[in-house]
């Protein structure tokens, strides 16, 4: 039986088939298997479900797809710092290849256009070009989950690029010779992926930098979140503010007709049609975005109010008030509980705080939640019992005074409680 998921997404695609605007870019079209016609779409959610319509399974050169998950590895081997003297985080208004540095620094405008992926590729560990470029297509199959190969698509190093590589040169941005930098670069473009590859590879973006299907941590959080704010201001060439109105996530395309966005902590997509606009973007693959941005509500402008969700019941149970949480607590949550449990003035009944069915817990809600528990206590002398199997609590309380009952279930809970 057919994933309603799989068919919903199947009426997406059908949706865009008949647009036949756009054309062939003449990178793509020394690869002689393309086909205009060919049209895919595939989602990968954070626990790992993939769903993929179409031609999901065609594979096509990665391009400029490869810059974001290269800048991140740049700044995993190199550290933060050390790019970021090298490579801006700033929109630049022109056109990818433009042969320009910001003014004022001397710095690539980003990672997201030639210039900066040219230096950002310089930065990954490896002794010379070939470790470097073995190196990226090894951590690009890790995020895939699969071996990754070169393509024969990408062997021509460009004029063009190579002028911006002597520039990079001459601005002291890059410390090896420009030749080998811009092969290197050239070499990771040739990445060949699929669609339905390029979703398991957003997803992990999306998942804070954990794979869904092996549980292995590939980057760290504060790495995804500055790559995923880049490709959200800079990631679809000069198009990017319409990009970011219309469809509102982040997402980086490529000339080969290809584009994968990031709905963080839900999932990611992918798309892939051949034909492009002028400025690079597949034009198919941009209208299934904005069918989906205007479906499925992707736009992060138009988060839904998601605190209450997170208090799955407030009630008087056994002669303990229970309050029993759910998901993932951030501030707004945490607020909204804390504010709950004083609304219900609990003095005179003991109080049972569930965390059972709870996903995550963020810094700053820990710290509310266990001040709360510390009121209850201490101030307003409430009995208090917190039932956290997953430990999120396990340092949020600082001494063995404030240290409140703690057990493993509700069932322990009301043990502890006597009711």
């Amino acid at each position: 039986m057919q994933s309603p998921v799989a068919e919903y997404l199947e009426t997406i695609v059908n949706r865009c088939k008949s647009d036949r605007t756009g054309e062939i870019s003449p990178a793509s079209a020394k690869n002689t298997g393309i086909d205009a016609d060919q049209l895919a779409l595939a989602i990968t959610t954070v626990d790992g479900a993939t769903y993929a319509v179409g031609d999901a399974d065609v594979h096509f050169p990665i391009e400029s797809m490869a810059k974001p998950l290269t800048y991140a590895l740049a700044i995993h081997d190199a550290g933060p710092t050390e790019v970021h003297k090298k490579i801006g985080v700033e929109p630049s208004g022109d056109n990818f290849n433009e042969i320009a540095l910001e003014e004022s620094t001397g710095r690539p405008f980003n990672a997201m256009i030639n210039a900066g992926a040219i230096a950002a590729h310089t930065y990954v560990d490896g002794d010379g070009e070939n470790d470097r470029t073995e190196r990226i297509r090894q951590h690009f199959s890790k995020l895939a989950d699969k071996a990754l190969q070169f393509a024969d698509t990408e062997d021509d190093t460009t004029h063009r690029n190579l002028a911006i590589g002597h520039m990079l040169k001459a601005a002291d941005v890059l410390e090896i010779d420009p030749q080998e930098a811009v092969r290197g670069y050239t070499r990771q473009c040739a990445v060949s992926v699929s669609t339905r590859d390029l979703a398991i590879i957003a997803s992990v973006y999306a998942n804070r930098g954990v794979h869904p299907l092996t549980g292995e941590r590939l980057l760290e959080p504060d790495i995804v979140r500055h790559v995923l704010s880049v490709m959200a201001t800079c990631g679809m060439y000069n198009a990017t503010g319409d990009w970011i109105t219309s469809v509102g996530i982040p997402a980086k395309s490529g000339i080969s007709g290809g584009i994968f966005g990031v709905l963080p902590g839900q999932l990611g997509i992918a798309v892939y049609s051949p034909l492009v606009d002028s400025r690079g973007n597949s034009v198919r693959g941009v209208e299934l975005f904005e069918h989906l941005s205007r479906d499925v509500g992707l736009h992060l402008m138009e988060a839904s109010p998601i605190g209450r969700s997170v208090l799955r019941s407030a009630e008087e149970r056994h002669g303990a008030m229970h309050f029993q949480m759910q998901g993932t607590l951030l501030f707004t949550q945490a607020e909204l509980i804390a504010r709950e449990i004083e609304r219900r003035e609990c003095a005179d009944l003991p109080v049972i705080l569930d965390f059972e069915a709870t996903i995550a817990v963020s810094v700053v809600a820990k710290k509310i939640l266990a001040e709360m528990v510390d009121r209850l206590r201490r101030h307003d002398h409430v009995q208090t019992v917190v039932v956290d199997p997953g430990g999120f609590f396990s340092d949020a309380w600082g001494s063995e005074s404030r240290t409140p009952t703690v057990v493993g279930s509700v069932e322990a809970a009301r043990s502890a409680l006597g009711t």
